[in-house]
């Protein structure tokens, strides 16, 4: 009789234990990494995670906590590790990490998608006096100047080292390094410490903004030709032509031609189907409340949730998408 309450009340603890792991396993916030706070990665991924749980939280137990970081490789890293598992990555890293190329040096099997959100705009400002045809062949022209690519290591710098080593410009020659994030790279810029930087990110950018206010009148935004943008995308067709338009910042009187690729909304492949789902599911049928949050996020449209995105999907997006009548295509397909 004692070892049939003893084999009882183990089996109670091992049904209690499993219950509150189950309830772990849902209730958790899970963790979505963005980049520098003065880019557009943070507050657009603050406002996913505040539209998530005001969403999901009270009848789904499913929340969202964004952090800053210092961009998409190290994003790549903390979901690696277990210690983010949402995160928001520039395109060409989710194909970097799933073929294990470029900086990433082998596969990352673990990464899925959920789908494309904005464009990641290419913004190369230098100072007007250095600037001889506005265009990105100007920076083959520097001579030693203060030039910030990135944070080291951050997306930025690596998918400004893509895209000037695809254009054949020797910029580890050219260019005395600094590495900055978006808001200490605007203020260098304001104080005459660097000559130009390297900015990737949703228009209008905070940093760009202040700076152009500040001293617009003495720096321009560099332009790309169609034929830049053809040698870019040799590897990874991802870039298409991108005008900002006049005005979209201070002291910015005309259109510039510059180049952008999709950021994407990427996620561990072992977070449960369900919760992928109502995530997927709440973003798209929540976009009102998105784009009032940053005008970047206007251009988030379900129709090009798939266009340029690197890494297949996570098959609780993938039941979403199929829902809305969407066709997945043969590389996008949860393995």
């Amino acid at each position: 009789m004692k070892k049939r309450i003893r084999h009882l009340f183990m089996l109670g603890i091992i049904l209690a234990a499993g219950a509150c792991t189950e309830n772990l396993s849902t209730s958790r916030p899970y963790i979505l990494t963005t980049a520098t706070t003065g880019g557009t990665y943070y507050p657009v991924g603050v406002a996913i995670a505040t539209i998530t749980k005001s969403q999901l939280y009270s009848t789904e137990g499913i929340s969202l906590s964004a952090i800053s970081s210092a961009g998409s490789l190290e994003n790549i890293k903390l979901m690696r590790d277990n210690q983010a598992q949402f995160a928001m990555l520039q395109g060409i890293f989710a194909a970097w990490a799933w073929n294990g190329d470029g900086p990433i040096g082998k596969p990352q099997p673990w990464l899925r998608s959920i789908g494309a959100l904005w464009q990641n705009t290419d913004h190369f400002i230098l100072l007007k006096d250095l600037a001889v045809d506005g265009t990105i062949w100007d920076l083959d022209r520097l001579d030693g100047q203060r030039f910030v690519l990135g944070a080291r290591n951050s997306g930025a710098e690596k998918s400004g080292d893509h895209i000037l080593k695809s254009l054949g410009i020797d910029y580890e020659k050219k260019f005395t390094l600094a590495y900055m994030g978006y808001g200490a790279t605007a203020n260098a810029i304001q104080d005459g410490t660097i000559v130009g930087m390297n900015i990737p990110a949703g228009p209008p950018v905070t940093g760009i903004t202040r700076a152009f206010a500040m001293v617009g009148d003495d720096l321009t935004l560099l332009s790309f030709s169609d034929g830049d943008i053809e040698k870019i995308n040799k590897t990874y067709p991802l870039w298409s032509r991108y005008v900002i338009k006049a005005n979209t910042y201070p002291n910015q009187p005309e259109d510039i031609q510059s180049i952008a690729h999709p950021n994407i909304l990427a996620v561990r492949a072992d977070i449960p189907d369900e919760v992928v789902y109502q995530v997927t599911k709440t973003l798209w049928e929540n976009l009102a409340a998105l784009h009032e949050i940053h005008k970047a996020t206007r251009e988030v449209t379900l129709d090009k949730a798939l266009t340029g995105v690197g890494a297949p999907l996570h098959p609780g997006a993938a039941r979403y998408y199929r829902e809305q009548g969407m066709t997945i295509p043969e590389a996008l397909t949860p393995p």
